[in-house]
């Protein structure tokens, strides 16, 4: 593993979930290395579905030593400012990660021109470039989902995908620079309580457990499979990807798809509940019914190896689940 002490890292998108997780990883282990933060952080304004337009919170960086900005992507000016910095690493989360987002020009505004943007800052600075791509790229393709395969059904899922074009034309004119995208699949685990309605089931569903309900599910959830990863794993990934030397794209799952309801039993296993499940109409006409990554380049290329089942993500998540919900929900 190269060593990352003394190194320069900036990560953007570094209040929200997966860019605070890395903001610690870093401080934690290699706390001679000097990250940077920067993200929106959020304010009050919101889309045009009535969701927040940022999720980045403070709450999630409580503890993080290092330096923080507060700008927006889209801000040239801002971006350009970081170029004194010489970053030897850019991990870039920043983007409007809401997939009901239906607004199409601040989607790819802030997805997809920032992003090239960011790449023109990593060429600068001699960085490795890892980007936040999607599984929303795929859309409703067949599982498992594989690179080249993809076929987004939403504006996200298309901005996501124009990145990963980007980035493979970038890298083609710049062969000497390492850029990977990393197409996350369902992520779950500590610091995602901010996403509100975007957060994960397993988060939602302990949530609704811990506040005396029945676990509620669409009928038939033992048949809804998705490839739920624990965020260490993410971070894993993100990690091996950085110090790789590839160029590319590619999946971060467990390639172990689960049910709906295995997170609903596995949770009331580990928080000692008998609720009965209740069960409801799915409302959507269109809904995936089944999604596992492909992560055999990913094994292979990076190194990669997910270490959590669903079993044991849950296991580690929930004294985590337990604590948001008597600070956050009870007072919330």
């Amino acid at each position: 593993m190269t060593d990352f002490h003394h190194k320069k890292i900036l990560i953007t998108g570094g209040a929200g979930f997966i860019g605070s997780n890395l903001a610690f990883f870093f401080q934690e282990n290699y706390p001679t290395c000097s990250v940077v933060v920067f993200d929106i952080f959020r304010s009050e304004e919101t889309f045009g579905n009535g969701n927040l337009k940022s999720f980045g919170h403070f709450k999630n960086l409580i503890g993080f030593k290092g330096e923080v900005i507060c700008a927006d992507i889209n801000d040239n000016v801002a971006l350009s400012s970081l170029e004194k910095y010489r970053f030897d690493y850019i991990f870039h989360q920043a983007a409007i990660s809401d997939t009901t987002v239906l607004d199409q020009n601040i989607m790819m505004q802030t997805n997809v021109n920032a992003f090239k943007n960011i790449l023109e800052l990593g060429k600068k600075s001699g960085s490795v470039v890892v980007y936040a791509s999607s599984a929303a790229t795929y859309g409703d393709a067949l599982s498992p989902q594989t690179v080249g395969h993809e076929q987004p059904q939403n504006v996200y899922g298309f901005s996501k995908l124009a990145m990963d074009n980007i980035a493979r034309i970038f890298c083609a004119n710049n062969p000497k620079m390492s850029v990977i995208g990393l197409r996350y699949f369902n992520v779950y685990g500590k610091r995602e309580y901010f996403k509100n309605s975007t957060a994960s089931m397993v988060l939602q569903l302990g949530l609704q457990i811990l506040s005396g309900k029945a676990p509620r599910l669409f009928y038939d959830s033992d048949k809804i499979l998705r490839d739920f990863i624990y965020i260490d794993d993410v971070i894993q990934a993100n990690i091996k990807a950085s110090v790789s030397g590839k160029s590319g794209v590619y999946n971060v799952g467990t390639g172990k798809p689960r049910s709906f309801q295995d997170i609903a039993n596995i949770l009331q296993k580990e928080l000692k509940t008998s609720f009965k499940t209740e069960y409801f109409q799915n409302p959507y006409s269109a809904y995936q019914m089944y999604t596992e990554a492909d992560i055999v380049s990913t094994c292979k290329d990076l190194g990669y190896a997910p270490e959590y089942s669903l079993e044991e993500g849950i296991k580690a998540y929930v004294s985590e689940i337990e604590r948001i919900f008597k600070s956050e929900v009870k007072h919330g």
